[in-house]
């Protein structure tokens, strides 16, 4: 066998065979992708343009490189790269910590050569190896520019990186910038795993450091927050993103591979067990960010190394309760075995006490389930309240909020199934806090496959799930399967939302009467300044069929068209603009994060 197919079958055992499609997909494709847009040979009439081009500011970026026993040929590679940008006012600020000596006397005989042929470079020589955060401060503290970009001794930038840079920075009034990247081994133009991230996203960066590289910030916003902390080493960019986002007015995410990761034994790109040292920074760096923005909670390790896992503390809710009240609303037509199975679930299963549950009989026509109602009277917590009229989902949540008593609503289909016991608290932690509006759960389908993992804006052309039909234990895309994360919209089969803020956007819109009610109030709740979250800590079973067909008659069809049309007509401007929690260069054909391989020209 192979390596290649032993590689192949290993990670079918472990992905599944669907996520080992699409990395193979990805893979080829990648190529194609590498080939036209984020190699580092610029086509002369692009690289002309770009030099040419007079920005509003012509602000000077220094780029910030801390050497350590930097082998010669990264050591070239990296400041060619810095030579090579088409943007040309910036400086590059060497410190030197490199102690063994045949190494160090190459790095400083290279720095220097390059310091005679270019004035913009700057080169110190340090008595002692500080550490990495220390060593930083030093070129810190050598730079003069309105600017600072951090790059690694070991990495490269693309040639347009520090152009598009001061595009955000110009056209946007950017006062933090970062982009996606792309790791390699050897050859910048063969790069992997290549990383298109999220617009900024507060609980996805308190999961992970998923802006990393490349990263820059105006010298107002480092004023403000300090330089970096040596008590963080291995994690000390982590820390610093982490203060410089608290503070920053304006982070935009260029949406562009601009920054290349080398990974070798050494490296941290290369897996975390060269550095096991940069977990434990990370962790005080987000105990310590959670207690600088008044957030109480802790810090626990997840699934992967490198992405957290943070357990706020519950608040303390009514006056008159230990605890406050969540409603439980479940909508039901019919349907008793799986209500019943529902039911049970919570009760047997449900470690948060404070809870009602209010089941909304909608139109059922079979006496059972009506003998299955009274049977259920001498529970103490249950209600079963009636809606006349015809289906509509909306309508009928939002009657059953209005009867409901808890501060808090979470409202369920009558399909789910309790897994995890704190599903309650583990969405209630992110519900209370005031930056949040709507909250969801990881659901699965009957054969352990994700039904829901967030929604994502655009995909089909309206919405559609994140990584919908992946193993229930695999990674997803960049771990995303794995990490609490800001999502635009999450599915109402299981969502949770403080009563204050579904009466302030006025609930469910009557006009989604079946689709996209949860995604359109979703919405509505980020157009009034909150933030959704999606968290795979709170685990549900989702009963629906995977092979169910939508739509089935002309009337449901006629239906689903007019939601359709009413959904695009109310959040066109951001469909075009896509969804800020996903990325341009991923597909809205698929839900598998795959390449969007038909607008290529988006990547580079």
């Amino acid at each position: 066998m192979t390596g290649y197919l032993r590689k192949v079958v290993q990670s079918i055992r472990t992905f599944g065979f669907r996520t080992t499609l699409a990395r193979i997909r990805n893979r080829l494709f990648g190529a194609r992708i590498r080939q036209l847009d984020t190699g580092f040979a610029l086509d002369p009439l692009t690289r002309k343009e770009q030099a040419d081009h007079v920005f509003s500011r012509q602000a000077c970026i220094s780029i910030l490189v801390p050497l350590y026993n930097t082998p010669a040929q990264y050591l070239r590679e990296m400041i060619e790269s810095v030579l090579g940008q088409t943007y040309a006012n910036w400086e590059l600020c060497l410190a030197d910590a490199s102690d063994m000596p045949d190494v160090a006397d190459a790095v400083q005989a290279i720095c220097r050569d390059y310091l005679a042929r270019d004035q913009r470079i700057k080169y110190q020589r340090l008595e002692q190896n500080a550490g990495i955060a220390a060593n930083t401060n030093h070129c810190l503290e050598m730079a003069t520019g309105d600017h600072f970009a951090l790059l690694d001794h070991d990495d490269v930038l693309h040639p347009s990186a520090l152009f598009e840079v001061m595009r955000a920075i110009c056209e946007q009034d950017a006062d933090m910038v970062y982009t996606d990247e792309i790791t390699f081994t050897n050859d910048p133009n063969k790069g992997y795993n290549a990383h298109f991230k999220p617009n900024f996203s507060p609980d996805t960066l308190r999961s992970y450091n998923y802006i990393t590289h490349l990263t820059v910030f105006n010298r107002q916003l480092q004023e403000k927050v300090g330089q970096l902390r040596s008590g963080f080493d291995g994690s000390q960019d982590y820390d610093l993103i982490l203060r410089l986002s608290e503070k920053a007015c304006n982070i935009i995410h260029i949406p562009k591979i601009l920054y290349y990761w080398r990974a070798h034994p050494q490296s941290v790109a290369a897996g975390i067990e060269a550095k096991t040292y940069a977990i434990d920074a990370a962790k005080r760096a987000l105990s310590e960010h959670l207690q600088r923005v008044g957030l109480r909670g802790q810090v626990r390790d997840a699934a992967i190394p490198t992405v957290y896992r943070i357990e706020y503390e519950l608040e303390i809710g009514q006056e008159d309760a230990a605890a406050p009240l969540v409603s439980i609303i479940i909508p039901n037509k019919d349907h008793v075995d799986d209500l019943d199975t529902c039911l049970k679930s919570i009760a047997e299963k449900t470690s948060y006490a404070h809870y009602q549950i209010v089941i909304v009989e909608n139109n059922s026509t079979e006496e059972r389930t009506f003998e299955y109602y009274r049977s259920l009277q001498k529970m103490p917590n249950i209600e079963v309240i009636t809606w006349v009229g015809a289906f509509n989902f909306s309508a009928i949540n939002n009657y059953a909020a209005q009867k409901a008593s808890g501060e808090y609503l979470l409202f369920l289909n009558n399909d789910t199934e309790v897994i995890t016991p704190d599903w309650i608290e583990q969405m209630l932690m992110f519900a209370q806090r005031a930056d949040v509006g709507a909250v969801g759960a990881k659901l699965y389908y009957p054969d352990d496959t994700i039904q829901h993992a967030g929604v994502i804006l655009g995909i089909g052309g309206v919405a559609g799930h994140s990584h919908k039909n992946y193993p229930r234990h695999a990674f997803g895309y960049v771990s995303r399967l794995q990490l609490a994360q800001n999502m635009s919209a999450v599915t109402a089969a299981c969502l949770m939302v403080r009563r204050r803020l579904f009466e302030q956007v006025e609930g469910f819109d009557l006009g989604y009467s079946v689709a996209f009610n949860d995604v359109d109030f979703c919405m509505r709740l980020r157009e009034a300044g909150y933030l959704n979250v999606f968290t795979p800590f709170a685990e549900l079973y989702h009963h629906e069929s995977k092979s169910r067909g939508r739509e089935d008659t002309l009337e449901k069809q006629k239906r689903f068209s007019a939601e359709i049309a009413r959904f695009k007509e109310r959040w066109g401007r951001e469909l075009a603009a896509g969804d800020a929690y996903y990325n341009p260069n991923l597909s809205l054909e698929r839900e598998d994060f795959s390449l969007r391989i038909l607008d290529i020209g988006n990547v580079g």
